[in-house]
């Protein structure tokens, strides 16, 4: 079978401008992995930095479905990452608490956001890993974030913390999911602060006021502080959370969803009118006020929509790329292989003057048959200024880097498995991309010649 990312990046390069950037050294093609685990370019290594279910330092085990990450500076030349965990509750066997919950009672008297009545805990969370670039090891791994679920991406602060985002809408009480009794005590659906420095798990505290929704991702803005929310369903908004107070999240703010400036109701997606939002055309933008963000029913995006918010198909990953905000859309577009938006905030982003003064936003990249990139997820701006999207697609699933003039590149490719890569993150260097392979349940650390 011919492999599609190999093919369309022959036809790529053939047509592709020269540029000194990774770009040109990555139009090699991607080597074969004997190991059976990523194929990478000439040149390139990577090592694993934990796999699921190995001991940790807290006596719980690594979780599986490992998704959205951030590196954040340790001590010593160590790196900090912390990462999420896409678990439900019926997934025991990937949840850090055994086969079967029983090292749950090994807790003790640490924070657990939902215990599921001691039968069924929450099993997602997140996980902190030291890592010594130097001896490409671990030194330490615990849990912290315990009990809450359906960790699917984030994203990191610029004060030191991870937001850590519950996909999901679940309510307290009994409950059946793929067959399994599930027990529920408090609501789900929101986003957790996660400090990167702590060595034991962190005191769960929903975040309310950003809203009680299906999570995907954050990005922000180092700015303003103002927070960039994306949510994971078909008819789905781009949020911003303007806190009280910058860089203190729990002191509350204002929840809203992004509108087109004079469009009620407009839809990015291009589904039913595939000219709707041409690939380069900048919007102006307007932003809706969201009144009781912890709703009761699984309808804020339904609001929204109504008060005239944009609907986006499936808002996956979110990153604040120099000045910008960069989004993905899993399926969005005609042929529904994903969309990729950028938005500019205005000068005077979350303030009044902002009505003579707009943000905007353009669709940046649509994928089709023809393109590299398939079916983007998460998202990060890389140091030498490209874009690295993870691909979560029906065929190989890789990495795919998007220079500033659009060209495609793919910089590695899980031909190995039918699991997404996830979470891709540079250490504070640039010197290091850390990426999950999510159902093999892997994170990896990878160094090669970023800018041959």
């Amino acid at each position: 079978m011919i492999n599609r990312r190999r093919f369309m990046q022959s036809l790529a390069v053939a047509s592709a401008a020269p540029i000194n950037t990774l770009a040109q050294s990555n139009d090699s093609p991607l080597k074969p992995d004997p190991d059976g685990i990523i194929d990478l370019p000439q040149g390139w290594q990577y090592t694993v930095v934990a796999r699921k279910g190995e001991e940790m330092d807290d006596g719980l085990v690594v979780p599986g479905f490992q998704d959205g990450m951030a590196a954040f500076v340790g001590k010593a030349g160590q790196i900090i990452l912390v990462c999420n965990h896409e678990i439900y509750a019926h997934q025991s066997p990937s949840g850090a608490f055994g086969q079967r919950a029983e090292r749950l009672g090994e807790l003790g008297k640490r924070p657990l956001y939902d215990n599921g009545s001691g039968k069924t805990p929450g099993l997602g969370g997140t996980t902190t890993i030291h890592y010594d670039p130097r001896s490409r090891e671990r030194t330490h791994m615990h849990m912290s974030l315990l009990g809450t679920e359906v960790n699917c991406a984030g994203g990191p602060t610029p004060w030191g913390s991870w937001l850590s985002c519950e996909e999901c809408f679940i309510d307290p009480g009994t409950s059946f999911q793929r067959g399994h009794v599930v027990h529920r005590e408090k609501k789900h659906g929101y986003i957790f602060e996660v400090s990167a420095h702590d060595m034991e798990a962190v005191e769960p505290v929903p975040l309310t006021q950003m809203g009680r929704f299906e999570h995907e991702a954050a990005a922000v803005d180092p700015v303003t502080g103002i927070v960039y929310l994306t949510e994971d369903q078909h008819r789905g908004l781009l949020y911003r959370y303007l806190p009280n107070v910058p860089g203190k999240l729990h002191e509350g703010g204002r929840l809203q969803a992004l509108g087109i400036k004079e469009r009620d109701k407009f839809d990015t997606r291009n589904w039913s009118d595939p000219n709707a939002m041409p690939v380069g055309t900048w919007f102006e933008t307007r932003w809706v006020d969201l009144e009781e963000p912890d709703v009761a029913n699984n309808d804020l995006r339904l609001r929204g929509a109504e008060m005239g918010a944009a609907v986006f198909a499936r808002g996956e990953g979110v990153c604040y790329a120099d000045g910008e905000i960069v989004m993905t859309a899993t399926i969005g577009g005609p042929q529904r292989l994903g969309q990729v938006f950028s938005y500019v905030p205005s000068p005077a982003e979350g303030n009044s003057d902002e009505r003579s003064k707009p943000g905007k936003i353009k669709l940046l990249a649509q994928s089709s048959t023809d393109s590299v990139l398939r079916h983007a997820d998460n998202i990060v701006m890389s140091p030498w200024g490209d874009l690295v999207v993870c691909e979560d697609t029906a065929e190989h699933c890789g990495l795919v880097g998007i220079r500033p003039d659009g060209y495609q590149y793919p910089i590695a490719d899980n031909a190995h498995s039918r699991s997404e890569l996830a979470g891709a993150c540079f250490s504070p260097d640039g010197n290091i991309m850390f990426v999950n392979i999510q159902v093999n349940g892997i994170t990896l650390a990878i160094t090669g010649p970023w800018s041959a």
